[in-house]
């Protein structure tokens, strides 16, 4: 018996720690997004044909899984929807991944990663807009999540006009040209910021269209795949007009393939996956709330790898667009246990299901088995229904 209870607690303790691990484990690798992102700029890749590689790939690294798996439960395509994902293909793929490849191309790695956790306030400001979310002021739930919003978008205003001493954490070499400290350094930091801005605005936007899209098509693998299509075709039109010259399409053994395949298949097909898993488990908040830890390991990853200098604006407006995301993240969180604790109390009336074992009742079973082998059977288990 205390074996059984000890692979029971094993049991527990993994299931508890699985969306942790999963989370931890996806901060880093989408901290390679940014590095292998950067990197690529950095060689001269073209961005809209980065965008394309990375969106095929990651298509093609959907596809199966949504196929199979999704083969019996996928729902019939509707035009509506069809509109949906055309759109969706456009807003994350295109728009999104082209200006925030265009702002890190300007300023670094660290930056961009920094900026970009200002989605989930820019998130709730569009919910708010388009009256998907509820707004009370006289709840402190509402005026956490609009003061962090508020503070998100100080932080990265500060960041975008304010530089600051350099800092290196690996490197005391050369710097890259765009981090010398120059005028034209400054505003090259000033339009990334907004660059940046933009990609995430564009990235909210699809959140929201998303989860409005995903009510009428529920079938999240077959969904993210058809939006890496739709994304492919669409940026490869982009592409197509920005970029003429059959060079910069050539493909080799090297940062043209790695960086496409590695953030195609993590950044877009793994993440997918794992994020649709562990929101799930433990709701879409709990999974927001680890986007500061790629920061960090961006940041580190960033001056060991690429040699990049950390500011002292970009230091700064880091923790403040930290605090601002966990307000705006401890105000959904109130919202989505609320809403859980409601769902609870709906389905009171229904009967509930067993889901684990009570060990006073497994012994007094195991009692009354013996008794039962004792007396040559003469005594019965009798099961109660409660």
């Amino acid at each position: 018996m205390s074996a059984v209870k000890f692979i029971g607690k094993l049991r527990l303790l993994f299931s508890n720690a699985k969306p942790y691990l999963l989370m931890i484990g996806l901060q880093f690798g989408m901290a390679g997004n940014y590095i292998f992102g950067k990197d690529v700029l950095n060689h001269g890749m073209s961005r809209f044909v980065f965008i394309v590689y990375r969106n095929s790939m990651a298509t093609i690294a959907l596809a199966p899984f949504a196929f199979f798996l999704e083969r019996k439960s996928r729902p019939k395509m509707t035009l509506p929807v069809f509109l949906q994902i055309l759109f969706l293909g456009f807003l994350e793929p295109v728009f999104n991944q082209s200006f925030t490849y265009l702002g890190m191309k300007y300023t670094s790695a660290s930056f961009t990663s920094t900026i970009v956790n200002a989605v989930p306030s820019i998130t709730f400001l569009i919910a708010v807009i388009v009256r998907l979310e509820r707004l009370k002021l006289r709840e402190i739930r509402s005026q956490a999540k609009v003061i962090g919003t508020l503070v998100t978008f100080g932080g990265a205003l500060l960041m975008a006009i304010y530089k600051g001493p350099a800092f290196n954490l690996f490197h005391s070499g050369s710097t890259t040209p765009h981090e010398n400290g120059s005028p034209s350094s400054h505003s090259h930091q000033t339009a990334g910021a907004i660059y940046i801005l933009m990609g995430c605005v564009a990235l909210s936007s699809f959140y929201i269209l998303q989860s409005i899209t995903v009510k009428g098509y529920p079938a999240e693998l077959s969904l993210a795949t058809l939006i890496c299509l739709a994304g492919a075709a669409e940026s490869t039109a982009v592409a197509l007009v920005a970029e003429r010259h059959s060079r910069a399409w050539a493909v080799g053994w090297d940062y043209r393939l790695y960086a496409p395949f590695y953030t195609g298949v993590v950044s877009s097909g793994l993440a997918y996956y794992v994020q649709g898993l562990v929101m799930k488990i433990r709701g879409p908040v709990f999974a927001t709330a680890f986007n500061p830890l790629c920061m960090i390991v961006v940041a580190a990853l960033g001056s060991f790898v690429l040699g990049e200098q950390l500011h002292l604006g970009s230091i700064i407006g880091g923790v403040v667009i930290a605090l601002g995301l966990y307000s705006v993240v401890w105000g959904k969180a109130k919202d989505y246990s609320d809403t859980k604790l409601s769902s609870i109390d709906a389905g009171d009336t229904k009967s509930l299901p067993i889901t684990a074992t009570d060990d006073s009742k497994i012994d007094i079973i195991s009692e009354n088995s013996e008794k039962h082998k004792l007396e040559g059977g003469r005594n019965r288990v009798a099961f109660v229904k409660v």
